[in-house]
């Protein structure tokens, strides 16, 4: 199983959703970096369940415990291990999918795989564990903040059909995301898009979107070529981030639809050097950081699991229809915004790292 992310920047981590602990080592983190708690909960707190009706009912407080790696508040360049126990875990809400498995979830092909399935079913599939990921991803955001000035902000861009919404990717805060609960900054479009999520929910049905994140000042150079590219890096990240389906960056998809004539980012001279007059790359050129905002987006489907019965067939292949029980979000993006400012954080302090490496 591949639980470790990053090279010199590096994050392991371990648990099962109904097990007892999750948690993570981060590995790679330089010495001397003023770091608390308190600089890692609230991530944590933005990521976890039971904090409304647009989430799961499972209730974590989710209180992050620093074992290792950090003493009188600085770190010391040793592994920093963190953890968190699990309080609130039923998985006796899981014994029907001990015969049936989930359509669209991965209790089949992790049977497939390891001859055994853990009690919920999926086990690391679980989204419960991305909580090691924010609390690794909220180190690295802490490093990038002070060695480079670098601002990441996430928020909810499209629900179902709903978006994408207005933001201004220049100069969006997180408080300006947090203002809502569904974490979209355009407060008119957020409003329409918790109605969905919560008609979804009373259904029993769940729905999906898009999640869009700018990292501000990450500075021209950084991305490996030809394998590690910034964005083919940040495509891993996002794209092992549970029920995520799809990754662009800069124009994406749409720029297929445009002349070179039209798409291409012609350069002008800026404050602080050379820069683009528009940024239809994304920040990244031929896999390197050109000095723009780097600014991409995530698809995320809707939750696999649901509380309408489904027909479907047990493993043995006989037709079965399976009613479940567990707590789960009717829509992820909310809670999936401080995994995927997480995720990028991770990229672009291993990137940062290696980029230091070739001076």
């Amino acid at each position: 199983m591949s639980s470790t992310f990053g090279r010199l920047f590096r994050i392991t981590t371990f648990g099962e959703s109904h097990g007892k602990a999750m948690g993570v080592v981060v590995d790679g983190c330089p010495a001397r970096l003023e770091l608390t708690s308190g600089d890692i909960q609230p991530q944590l707190d933005r990521r976890r369940p039971g904090r409304g009706k647009l989430s799961s009912d499972r209730n974590e407080k989710d209180r992050v415990e620093i074992l290792s790696g950090i003493e009188n508040g600085l770190t010391l360049g040793s592994p920093i291990a963190m953890m968190v126990h699990n309080r609130d875990h039923r998985p006796e809400d899981y014994t029907g999918t001990r015969e049936i498995p989930r359509p669209s979830h991965a209790d089949f092909t992790t049977l497939e795989k390891y001859g055994i399935l853990p009690s919920s079913g999926g086990g690391r599939a679980s989204a419960r564990e991305t909580w090691a990921r924010v609390a690794g991803g909220a180190v690295a955001q802490k490093w990038l903040a002070k060695e480079y000035g670098v601002e990441i902000v996430a928020w909810v861009d499209e629900v179902g059909e709903e978006g994408p919404a207005e933001v201004d990717d220049l100069t969006v805060t997180r408080q300006q995301v947090d203002a809502t609960e569904i974490r979209c900054p355009d407060q008119a479009l957020a409003a329409t898009m918790g109605d969905v999520v919560r008609t979804a929910r009373q259904e029993m049905d769940s729905v999906g979107g898009i999640i869009s994140c700018v990292c501000r000042g990450v500075p021209a150079g950084w991305g490996e070529p030809v394998f590690d590219k910034m964005e083919a890096l940040l495509a891993r990240g996002m794209l092992s981030i549970p029920a995520a389906k799809g990754f662009e960056i800069g124009s994406g998809f749409a720029g297929t639809s445009m002349r070179g004539s039209d798409h291409n980012d012609p350069f002008v001279q800026k404050q602080n050097g050379l820069g683009t007059v528009t940024n239809r790359s994304g920040g990244v050129q031929g896999g390197i950081s050109n000095g723009e905002p780097v600014l991409f987006r995530v698809a995320f489907k809707p939750v696999a699991t649901i509380g309408i019965a489904q027909q479907t067939a047990d493993y043995s292949g006989e037709q079965a229809k399976l009613e479940t029980r567990g707590r789960h979000d009717p829509c992820v993006l909310p809670r999936a915004v401080p995994i995927v400012e997480a995720m990028a954080a991770l990229v672009l302090a291993d990137l940062a790292l290696i980029q230091r490496t070739q001076k």
